[in-house]
């Protein structure tokens, strides 16, 4: 009985020095909420008359909601923080974040983590936050050649801001020899929850990139491998159409070759008919003048008949002539 009385007494002195040391409590009245339910934000602060600093966070790390209240004489404090809306892109369901600040305590804050959902009662919703990363980046690329490595980071489906350098501090690139090289300040931020980082690979075979998200103290993990060959596939693929353009203009001449080929052909076979022809009228010609010849031969025969008695009878008159002459001497 004393031994429990000791131990009762020993627990309350520590749960007080507990509370002393402790500048702030921060309550939400409750972890699930639904639309058109209040979020009633209330505590105790360790000093009287504190400014307590409420802040809302969504899902995707945005301030929703920013309170400025006091506390009261004995250090209570509460506020209605939000009544529900219905869920929009601005307001979708998922897991919040109460935060509670002390402006004049160094700037100390408390978080509760609350969730959104389509119903507050008939279905119990545990409080997580899902954070999600998805890396993307080429399959193939070429040794010094620099290429693109997108990241998404995504809280409950909503994009997370931040800086790159504090959101995916511990990012790196695993490469082919073994060596590991740390991305932390090589991220940009392309837009809210989009990063990117210009990577050059400098040997040949497989990269893969472990890309490490930390937000409101979840964290998530995301990979992708890339294969770095000599030559990029973009550059075989433009030697293949360049050996195709080229392919295609040989076979191009050689089409024209071969029409060339066919009309010389057709141009010889004509010419060889041209010469048959010509061989055949030649020959006909030939037949032709013989015949022609020994026509010739025949008439001179004929006429060498014809003159013969006139040669004769001219040679007696002109015997006769020189005998008439003769005898007048």
């Amino acid at each position: 009985m004393v031994a429990g009385l000791t131990l009762l007494v020993v627990s309350s002195m520590i749960s007080q020095a507990c509370a002393v040391s402790i500048p702030m409590q921060l309550y939400t009245d409750s972890q699930v909420y639904s639309e058109g339910q209040p979020l009633l934000v209330y505590g105790k602060t360790a000093d009287a008359n504190e400014t307590v600093i409420l802040r809302l966070f969504a899902p995707d790390g945005t301030i929703k909601q920013f309170n400025q209240i006091s506390s009261d004489a004995q250090g209570n404090f509460n506020q209605i923080l939000i009544r529900w809306p219905n869920a929009t892109t601005n307001y979708p369901y998922g897991t919040y974040s109460v935060e509670g600040i002390l402006p004049k305590e160094q700037g100390y804050s408390q978080k509760v983590d609350i969730k959104f959902a389509s119903s507050s009662t008939v279905i119990p919703v545990p409080i997580q936050r899902n954070v999600l990363v998805s890396v993307y980046a080429p399959q193939t690329a070429a040794v010094n050649q620099t290429f693109r490595v997108f990241v998404q980071v995504t809280s409950d489906g909503e994009l997370v801001a931040g800086d790159p350098s504090k959101l995916l501090a511990t990012s790196h690139v695993h490469e082919p020899d073994g060596s590991v090289v740390d991305l932390t300040n090589s991220f940009t931020t392309l837009h809210q929850g989009l990063y990117y980082v210009d990577f050059t690979p400098s040997q040949e075979g497989t990269y893969v990139f472990h890309i490490i998200a930390l937000s409101q103290g979840t964290e998530a993990n995301g990979s992708v491998a890339t294969l770095v060959l000599k030559q990029s596939i973009e550059g075989i693929s433009n030697q293949l159409i360049q050996l195709n353009t080229a392919l295609s203009s040989t076979a191009s001449e050689l089409d024209k070759m071969k029409s060339e080929v066919q009309t010389f052909g057709y141009v010889l076979n004509s010419s060889q008919h041209s010469i048959a022809t010509a061989n055949e009228n030649m020959n006909k010609t030939v037949t032709s003048m013989s015949d022609s010849v020994k026509n010739i031969e025949s008439a001179s025969g004929q006429i060498n008949s014809l003159l013969l008695p006139f040669s004769a009878l001219i040679a007696v008159m002109i015997a006769l002539q020189l005998a008439i002459l003769a005898r007048r001497r």
